[in-house]
């Protein structure tokens, strides 16, 4: 059965009663098939963001001691991309000046239905908390929003409107993580917010602190103000600011890792007495290594951890539908006891 105290241990840097398991989000497919055919024919069409029955039973199922919700369907409306395949970060257009800001149709984060958090609490098993992400982060909306080639051009032409953008934003994902953070039900909150290329940040550790962290201080704060971890999901290089993730925002956990910018061993050498780790297993790991390799690697870095805690298995992203499932499986079954119900 679920026990969110593994997780919560998990998150202040202690180490669990048994090895933890922790994911971003699988996908359609997996959530179906490990929540089991009965449960998947009683909704056909489930919620991909909510906490149906589909995704509580899929991820108990699985092993995890929560599930991941959106607390509502708040977002940042731009046009639909050409291609959900490939999305070009130039692609947002939404916001091109000061006329277009001020006609854009700003989210209120009061305004939507958050009552899911509220009556999942009927179909939680017990032992069971959600983990509530969010709509996009302060940056990933910006560019969304504006364009990242754009909004680089407006830090130095137009930096008063790009302070508003980030205000507009910021103030929003700040409000829908205040009321999220408010129910019995929510155990720990995502910040996902995706701040790096393969090299470096997308923005230089001076114009992120400028116009992204201080937000993400003000989610951090609002988090722990209500008695609930948050973790900080982020792609991408983010050596530069990792001193301001720890020190200055105060983040609790640090989720999504690649091989090609840093194993998760190394970072876990280097921060895990500091901020707990999630997941790391690299995703293109999975798909080319075999069984016996995941296997092994999962179990080597469960050891290196067994003895410090502040780590709890997972991928280094998500499960996107790419991936095999015997290879995801490969991984979950060091720790999981009981095969998916299918």
């Amino acid at each position: 059965m679920p026990d969110f105290q593994n997780l919560l241990r998990v998150l202040e840097r202690k180490k669990p009663d048994e090895p933890t398991l922790f994911e971003f989000f699988l996908n359609p497919d997996l959530y179906r098939e490990l929540a089991g055919a009965d449960i998947a024919a009683m909704e056909p069409d489930f919620d991909f963001l909510g906490c149906g029955l589909v995704k509580i039973n899929a991820f108990k199922n699985a092993g995890y001691d929560y599930v991941q919700a959106n607390g509502c369907d708040m977002r940042f409306v731009t046009e639909a991309p050409e291609s959900r395949e490939s999305i070009s970060l130039n692609a947002g257009h939404a916001i091109t000046d000061h006329e277009s800001f001020k006609s854009f149709q700003w989210p209120d984060p009061g305004s939507y239905d958050y009552s899911r958090l509220e009556t999942v609490k009927e179909d939680l098993p017990a032992g069971m908390k959600l983990v509530v992400s969010g709509p996009g982060g302060v940056l990933e909306n910006a560019i969304s929003l504006v364009g990242f080639e754009r909004l680089c051009m407006m830090l130095i032409d137009s930096p008063a409107l790009a302070e508003k953008i980030f205000g507009e934003i910021g103030e929003r994902l700040a409000g829908y993580y205040k009321i999220c953070a408010g129910y019995d039900s929510v155990g720990a909150l995502i910040s996902n917010d995706d701040w790096g290329f393969k090299t470096q940040t997308m923005f230089s550790p001076e114009y992120m602190r400028k116009y992204v962290t201080g937000w993400h201080k003000k989610i951090a704060q609002i988090c722990h103000q209500a008695n609930k971890p948050v973790i900080l999901h982020s792609c991408g290089n983010v050596g530069a600011v990792m001193d301001d993730i720890i020190s200055d925002i105060g983040y609790d956990a640090k989720h999504s890792y690649e091989d090609a910018i840093e194993p998760v061993e190394d970072f876990y050498e280097r921060f895990g007495d500091k901020i707990a780790v999630l997941g790391g297993i690299d995703l293109d790991y999975l798909c080319t290594a075999s069984e016996t390799q995941i296997r092994d690697r999962c179990l080597k870095m469960l050891e290196r951890a067994s003895k410090r805690g502040g780590y709890a298995l997972g991928t280094g992203n998500s499960v996107p539908h790419y991936v095999p499932k015997e290879k995801y499986y490969a991984m979950i079954d060091v720790i999981r006891k009981t095969k998916p119900a299918v």
